[in-house]
């Protein structure tokens, strides 16, 4: 078996981005990159939204144990 290597991460993203505009053209290229970015603006609001219910001391005292 052969030792796996791996490719710097700007020689991954233009081949990425080469196979992808091949693939799917340059309009749902643009999408599915812009896919991730939703999904993370939707995980921080979901975690800011968590914390503003969140009583700290509570919350350290399951944490921790106390």
């Amino acid at each position: 078996m052969k030792t796996s290597e791996f490719i710097e991460e700007k020689v991954l993203f233009e081949k990425a981005i080469e196979v992808l505009m091949n693939n799917l053209g340059p309009v749902e290229t643009s999408r599915f990159l812009a896919i991730s970015e939703k999904k993370r603006m939707e995980s921080v609001k979901r975690h800011r939204l968590w914390q503003s219910g969140l009583d700290k001391d509570t919350f350290f005292n399951i944490i921790f144990k106390e």
